[in-house]
């Protein structure tokens, strides 16, 4: 199993752009600086990152684009949230993740140990008239209101 925090480096993501034929933009470049300090972002985060590091005015729909075609290549993955926006996660290896309901944010969960135990698991059982390609596990959760003593 690969290292669940393990990002593309800068050097691997424009190789992995020039294997699917898509060219090293400035624009790209710029996401991919703004997906690996966010870890897990909407195309309106990663907009509001890029204009607040260096000013640059890019589009939502520029951004999404690029996002969306780069889950489509494998690239990052990509998440619905439960308010129906998609979130993107930069980190593509077999992960869990701690899915905020009441934020609406995401985050890795480091226990590699137990995403493949339960992936292991639930590989190995049948499910009438479905054949699984992956395990995806996203535990859901919400802020404690109490402190505890």
């Amino acid at each position: 199993m690969e290292n669940c925090n393990a990002a593309l480096s800068p050097q691997d993501f424009r190789d992995r752009l020039r294997k699917h034929g898509m060219k090293v933009t400035p624009q790209r470049m710029a996401v991919h600086d703004a997906m690996l300090a966010l870890r897990h972002a909407s195309a309106d985060m990663v907009c509001d990152f890029i204009a607040s590091k260096d000013g640059t005015k890019v589009t939502v729909a520029s951004v999404y684009n690029i996002l969306s075609s780069l889950a489509l290549h494998g690239i990052y993955n990509h998440r619905l949230s439960s308010n129906n926006k998609m979130y993107f996660d930069v980190v593509t290896a077999d992960h869990i993740h701690l899915y905020d309901m009441v934020n609406h944010t995401f985050t890795d969960v480091s226990d590699d140990g137990a995403c493949m135990e339960a992936t292991k698991a639930l590989l190995s059982k049948r499910f009438k008239g479905y054949k699984l390609d992956r395990i995806d596990i996203q535990i859901l959760a919400h802020p404690r209101t109490r402190k505890r003593k």
